[in-house]
């Protein structure tokens, strides 16, 4: 009879449609996301749900999107490094040097020794600021509220003394092409070392809270597992890497600046799953505040420039190079072409974030709604150095 439904018709009933076209079947699309732009970020993950269980994951970036390598092409040396701040926002200081450093590889310059061990004692300082900050906030997306609190208050005693030296809270815009931009306040040195004593004194309330907590332990544990072949495949790199099992840090086995003069401890987990990665970012935290001390020391024994008197336009010669470093969220490199101007012909971004966001799409699928939240946090990345 016309206009009866059959079972047939019923069984193909369409409940959600995605960036594909649509989706037929029981399965449901979700998307989670995007948010609005004033949150950290905005990721957007088109999921096939079966009930509660997902069965394939999908993520889709670039909402953030705002161009920069092209930016990177139209600034000189000087203005670039304001660029190269913002895309892992937590990450300023790291961000700036990786620029710095390939600007000055590609025009064979030397920096003043002062100047090498005051970029590593500030970028394990920034390293240790980029982690307090999804120790609290990775908790308080899956429920625990008062970590974030722990993690804020050492986070400003850090803050202050970046923010002595530099005048910035987060975008510090303190490296420049040849050195620093300026020498550091007198005294400095003797209140950065009293703020790492504070913090490294006061890390273990942080540590104590959450670490063992059951109910962190039971959203955690066995949680979005990601193999060493995985996360090879991957190019993950940084804590989400290591704690899977692969045993890389450049500040090691490549060493810039003078990395290769210090022990370098290596945080490693075999684990793999969600609480393996914050057991990572949580262990490298007293390693980085014991690096950043040990350089302070080899700062307070050298005298002399903190940078090399630049001329009026700088121009990188004719050739090109790639310099990767060691940024808290694992490794970000840049590949910089000149044609001997004074702004880059090419500056290709390499960033950690962009990485490690790719294995979700291994990850989630066969996990619940619930358990995605947790996987999601514990891969610790910046939407703005997904999208670049």
């Amino acid at each position: 009879m016309a206009g009866m439904t059959t079972d047939a018709d019923l069984r193909e009933l369409t409940v959600g449609t995605g960036a594909g076209g649509e989706q037929l079947g029981t399965d449901m699309v979700l998307n989670i996301g995007p948010q609005h732009p004033s949150t950290h970020g905005v990721l957007r993950l088109k999921l096939v749900l079966d009930g509660e269980r997902v069965v394939s994951a999908e993520p889709i970036v670039g909402y953030m999107h705002r161009g920069a390598e092209k930016l990177f092409e139209v600034r000189d040396y000087r203005q670039i490094i304001v660029l190269a701040n913002r895309h892992d926002w937590l990450s300023a200081f790291s961000n700036e040097l990786g620029v710095v450093l390939a600007v000055e590889r590609l025009m064979g310059m030397e920096v003043p020794e002062r100047a090498v061990w005051l970029r590593m004692a500030l970028a394990e300082l920034n390293r240790v600021l980029n982690h307090l900050m999804f120790l609290g906030s990775y908790p308080l997306e899956i429920g625990a509220i008062t970590p974030v609190f722990y993690a804020f208050r050492e986070r400003e005693t850090i803050q202050a003394v970046m923010e002595e030296v530099s005048g910035g809270r987060i975008h510090y815009m303190f490296n420049r092409v040849g050195g620093l931009k300026e020498e550091v306040p007198a005294g400095w040195t003797g209140r950065a070392r009293a703020a790492i004593g504070e913090v490294r004194r006061r890390l273990p309330d942080l540590d104590h809270l959450i670490r063992r907590n059951e109910i962190f332990l039971a959203r955690t544990v066995g949680v979005g597992v990601l193999s060493a072949t995985d996360a090879a495949a991957f190019g993950a790199s940084g804590p989400v890497a290591r704690a899977s099992g692969l045993d890389l840090d450049l500040r090691r086995d490549e060493p810039y600046l003078a990395y290769d003069q210090l022990d370098v401890p290596v945080v490693t987990k075999t684990a793999g799953d969600c609480h393996a990665r914050f057991e990572v970012l949580l262990d490298q935290v007293y390693v980085s505040l014991d690096l950043a001390e040990q350089c302070l020391d080899r700062v307070d024994r050298l005298t002399g420039p903190v940078n090399i008197r630049l001329p009026k336009v700088v121009k990188a010669p004719e050739g090109h190079t790639y310099a990767w470093t060691e940024n808290p969220l694992g490794i970000n490199g840049y590949y910089l072409v000149s044609r001997g101007e004074k702004t880059p012909w090419r500056l290709k971004l390499r960033t950690a974030s962009y990485a490690n966001v790719q294995a979700l799409a291994t990850l989630l699928p066969g996990c619940l709604v619930p358990d995605l939240i947790a996987i999601l946090g514990s891969m610790f990345f910046v939407v703005g150095d997904i999208d670049k």
